[in-house]
C-alpha cells in the first residue's frame, strides 16, 4: 500500500473529525500522525466550528441570527424615547447580522447538501450497490470542493 501525503493524511483526518464520534486521540492513530499535529490542524483550521456548523441546521442557524437582532432591537427600544437608535457599534452588528441572513436565506447550505447526498446514497444502496460505491466517491469530492 503507498504511503499517504501530509495532505491527504490531513483531508482524511478532517474528514473523520466532522463525520465520525471519534476521539482526536483514535483519529491520530487511524490516520498515523500524532496526536500533537491532530490537535494543531484542529485548532488552526478551526475544525471545530466547521464541524459545529455542520451539526446545526440552517433553519437553527438563521433563528439564533435573528434572536440576536431581535435582542439588540429589544435593547434598543428599551432606552428613553430621545436615545432609541442604533448606535455605529449596533448599526454595523445588525448590518452584518442582515448580511449573512440574507446569505444564509439565498444559498444552499452544505448540511443540506450532505443530508440530500446521504439519502440518494442510501436509497442507491438498495438498488444498486455498485452504483452507490460510484456515487459516494463523487459526492465526497463534489462535497470537499464546497469546503474550499
Amino acid at each position: 500500500m503507498t504511503q499517504l501525503t501530509s495532505k491527504q493524511k490531513k483531508s482524511w483526518a478532517k474528514t473523520l473529525f466532522i463525520n465520525e464520534h471519534l476521539t482526536q486521540k483514535e483519529i491520530a492513530e487511524k490516520v498515523g500522525i500524532s496526536a500533537k499535529t491532530m490537535s494543531k490542524w484542529i485548532s488552526s483550521e478551526k475544525w471545530e466550528t466547521l464541524k459545529t456548523s455542520l451539526t446545526i441546521t440552517r433553519e437553527e442557524q438563521l433563528a439564533n441570527l435573528y434572536r440576536q437582532v431581535a435582542a439588540i432591537n429589544e435593547s434598543i427600544a428599551s432606552r428613553n424615547s430621545d436615545n432609541r437608535f442604533a448606535n455605529s457599534k449596533e448599526a454595523d452588528v445588525i448590518n452584518k447580522l442582515a448580511t449573512a441572513i440574507n446569505k444564509m436565506e439565498q444559498e444552499t447550505g452544505l448540511v443540506d447538501v450532505v443530508s440530500v447526498c446521504k439519502k440518494i446514497l442510501k436509497w442507491t444502496r438498495t438498488t444498486d450497490p455498485g452504483k452507490a460505491k460510484e456515487l459516494s466517491v463523487l459526492f465526497d469530492t463534489f462535497i470537499k470542493e464546497l469546503l474550499k
